[in-house]
C-alpha cells in the first residue's frame, strides 16, 4: 500500500516552493534593477523592416519584466557625450542603413561602447553604417545578401549563453538567413544556420554563398559587450516565447556589470 503525504506536508512543500519561485523572479528583477536600455530604431535612406514596432513592443514588455528602464528613439541627436552616457546599453533594433547623421555622433557612440557598455543588434541592425569598418567590427560584420523568406534549420552552437539556454541543439525557423561579410573572426558564435536547408531563389544568379552562415554571437570588443541576432524578420516571431527569451538572454548579456 503507497502512503500518501498528508495535508499539513503538501501545504508547508507548496508554500517553500512558492516562496521560492517569488524569490528567484525577485532576485532576477533586483539584479537589473536602475539599469537603462535606449532601444535605437533610425533607419537611413533604403528599405525600411515592418518590424520595428512588434520589435520594440516586445523589447519593452522584456525590460519592464526585468525591472530595467527602456527608452525608445530614433533620433541620433541622443548621441552626445552627455545624454547617450546615462544609458548602460544601446539595443539597434532593425535599424538600417545610415545611423548616425555626423561624425560627432559616431564619436560619441564609440566613445560609449569604449567604455564597458553594451552594444546589441536585431536583425537588420547588421545593414547599418554599411561604410564604416569600425562598426562592422563592433556588430561583428556587415550584411551581404539573404536567400528568399523561407522555413530552414538553426543549430545552436553554444548552450551557456544566456539567449542559448533554454533552445534545442537544432530547431526550424521560418525567417530570412543572412549571409555576412567582413566578419569579426573574434565573434563567438551561438546560432548558425545549417546550410544544407537553405534554399535560394531558382531565378536568381548566385555569385557567392559561404560555407556556413552565422546568425548570432557575442563578443568583447574594445573593452564593451556586443550581443547581435539576425533572426527577426517577420513581426510575429517576437509573439513567440523562444524568441522572447533569446532576445531576453541577450540583454541580460548587455546589461551585466
Amino acid at each position: 500500500m503507497i502512503s500518501l503525504p498528508n495535508s499539513r506536508f503538501l501545504k508547508t512543500t507548496l508554500s517553500l516552493l512558492l516562496l521560492f519561485c517569488i524569490g528567484t523572479s525577485l532576485a532576477q528583477e533586483n539584479k537589473y534593477n536602475g539599469k537603462k536600455l535606449l532601444i535605437y530604431t533610425k533607419n537611413g535612406e533604403g528599405y525600411v523592416h515592418e518590424n520595428i514596432a512588434a520589435s520594440v513592443s516586445a523589447i519593452e514588455k522584456i525590460c519592464k519584466s526585468m525591472g530595467v528602464e527602456s527608452v525608445v528613439s530614433n533620433d541620433p541627436e541622443i548621441f552626445t557625450d552627455s545624454e547617450i552616457m546615462n544609458f548602460d546599453a544601446v539595443l539597434f533594433s532593425n535599424t538600417n542603413n545610415e545611423a548616425f547623421e555626423n561624425q560627432d555622433q559616431r564619436e560619441a557612440f564609440q566613445n560609449f561602447c569604449r567604455k564597458g557598455k553594451g552594444f546589441g543588434g536585431i536583425h537588420s541592425a547588421i545593414g547599418s553604417e554599411r561604410k564604416w569598418p569600425w562598426f562592422w567590427k563592433l556588430i561583428g560584420g556587415s550584411f551581404l545578401r539573404h536567400p528568399p523568406y523561407q522555413n530552414f534549420t538553426v543549430k545552436v552552437s553554444e548552450i551557456q549563453h544566456p539567449s542559448t539556454l533554454h533552445l534545442k541543439s537544432e530547431f526550424d525557423t521560418e525567417d530570412e538567413c543572412y549571409f555576412i561579410k567582413n566578419i569579426n573572426s573574434d565573434i563567438k558564435v551561438l546560432l548558425y544556420a545549417k546550410l544544407s536547408t537553405v534554399s535560394e531563389n531558382k531565378n536568381d544568379t548566385i555569385s557567392f554563398r559561404p560555407k556556413n552562415a552565422p546568425l548570432s554571437w557575442y563578443n568583447n570588443f574594445q573593452n564593451g559587450r556586443q550581443w547581435y541576432t539576425a533572426l527577426g524578420h517577420d513581426k510575429k516571431t517576437y509573439e513567440l516565447p523562444w524568441f522572447q527569451k533569446h532576445l531576453q538572454g541577450g540583454i541580460e548579456y548587455l546589461l551585466q556589470d
